[in-house]
């Protein structure tokens, strides 16, 4: 606690934090608003599984998508490490081994994509207009995947230079141009929820060109020569592939629990599904603000361990948790006593509104359950510590299951209680591992 009060004093901290944070916080905020004005544009459309097939459709979309999120995860730890050590030919060779992994990505994900697809409606037993709706908001929203997943890697890569104003310059602009078309399409051309997919696919390129163009600058400030003959030898690609292996598995565990949450939902009807992604948008919103403070541990964490300074390691993960807990407490207080109005702005659909509304105290009750995982996975992360990170996420999945099964003939109410226990457990996961790393000096180990 004395370290925590001492840390919590350092000016110069607080401002490392938030110089970071803030561009993170206002870019990422932007993430669950292209969600938000999704939800309240279909959602004020006249029936349930329209709101419904963006949801569903959505959910595999992202399914495939998040998975991918090592890219950006993978990035940040080897681009601040290598920022630490003052390495321009290792970010060079990071930034264009994270862009090759995207393209490649993109391409295996749109084969399996329509299979994928088809299995997963199978498991879902929608009704035959969801059903079919859908799918033509899926197919739509595979053309952005290479986009998506090149940003992917340039906001990881632009993260571990300790430069947020690159990601919230592609972030903004991906989302802001994503909302103006989104109202025009769906709205003023009326194309209904293909007009809402072929928005986001759009916004996806224009977000990554943008990206692209960026990176000029990041590269002047750290000189050096991209050593070509490297890309081709296995031993260069190992570490990263290595880590992203493990982040994968891990972020594949996490998404399969959105999934199956969406997958329940689904079964238990067209306005269940839609009531849930509605509550899930609030989730969205904290998880995104308070990633703003994990991405700055990621890189302040990140750039302390490559410099191999304890004293700054300690002091960003104390300010930034701190600050966590604050925000963390203002959502819960926000969907406490606002929840009704969250809701009711999304959409006029009453039997929706209905449903939403008695799974509202759980949405309070969640930014104080996750803060905890996303701050430590910042910390992970900075630390490119992907096993441990893939290791605590299995065994939270497994410590989930039997309690999940249990709960399934409780309907609704059974799955939002056992979510909260998911994201409770991936806290004392992780913190039990960062314990016993920080006990043993296992951080700077590697």
């Amino acid at each position: 606690m004395s370290n925590f009060l001492t840390d919590w004093r350092q000016r110069v901290t607080h401002r490392q934090v938030w110089a970071l944070a803030a561009p993170m916080i206002l870019s990422n905020i932007s993430v669950p608003l292209v969600s938000l004005v999704d939800s309240t544009v279909i959602g004020h459309l006249p029936h349930a599984h329209q709101l419904g097939a963006v949801a569903v459709g959505g959910t595999l979309y992202s399914f495939l998508a998040w998975a991918m999120s090592f890219l950006r995860m993978g990035t940040t730890g080897f681009a601040a490490q290598a920022a630490g050590r003052n390495d321009g030919a290792a970010l060079r060779q990071v930034l264009l081994q994270g862009l090759l992994l995207a393209m490649g990505f993109a391409v295996l994900l749109g084969l399996i994509g329509l299979p994928f697809q088809h299995l997963a409606l199978q498991m879902m037993q929608p009704s035959p207009d969801l059903n079919d709706l859908t799918r033509d908001f899926f197919h739509t929203r595979l053309f952005g995947l290479p986009a998506a997943l090149a940003s992917y890697a340039l906001v990881g890569w632009f993260l571990g230079l300790q430069n947020a104003r690159a990601p919230l310059a592609i972030l903004l602009t991906t989302n802001l141009v994503n909302i103006a078309l989104n109202l025009w399409f769906v709205i003023g051309l009326e194309w209904g929820v293909v007009g809402s997919a072929r928005a986001s696919v759009i916004a996806e390129w224009i977000g990554a060109l943008l990206g692209l163009a960026l990176t000029h600058k990041g590269l002047r400030d750290y000189p050096g020569h991209l050593a070509v003959g490297l890309l081709k030898r296995w031993q260069s690609w190992r570490p990263l592939l290595a880590v992203n292996r493990d982040i994968f598995i891990r972020s594949l565990v996490l998404q399969s629990v959105f999934f199956l949450i969406t997958v329940q939902g689904a079964r238990l009807g067209d306005a269940t599904v839609a009531a849930n992604a509605l509550l899930l948008n609030g989730l969205l919103l904290t998880a995104n603000a308070l990633d703003g403070l994990a991405h700055a541990v990621e890189a302040l964490c990140g750039h302390a361990i490559g410099a191999r300074d304890r004293d700054a390691l300690r002091r960003s993960l104390n300010v930034a948790g701190g600050w966590s807990l604050i925000c963390s407490v203002a959502f819960a207080v926000l969907f406490l006593f606002a929840g009704h109005l969250f809701v009711e702005m999304q959409t006029n659909i009453q039997p929706v509104r209905d449903i939403a509304f008695v799974y509202l105290p759980y949405l309070a009750v969640l930014p104080l359950v996750a803060v905890w995982s996303y701050l430590l996975d910042g910390l992970f992360i900075g630390a490119t510590r992907a096993r441990e990170m893939r290791n605590a996420m299995v065994i939270t999945a497994l410590l989930t299951a039997p309690f999940a099964w249990l709960a399934s003939s409780f309907g609704n109410h059974g799955l939002w209680v056992v979510f909260l226990l998911f994201m409770a457990l991936r806290a004392v996961t992780l913190g039990h591992i960062a314990r016993r790393l920080n006990r043993t000096g296992g951080w700077f180990s590697q």
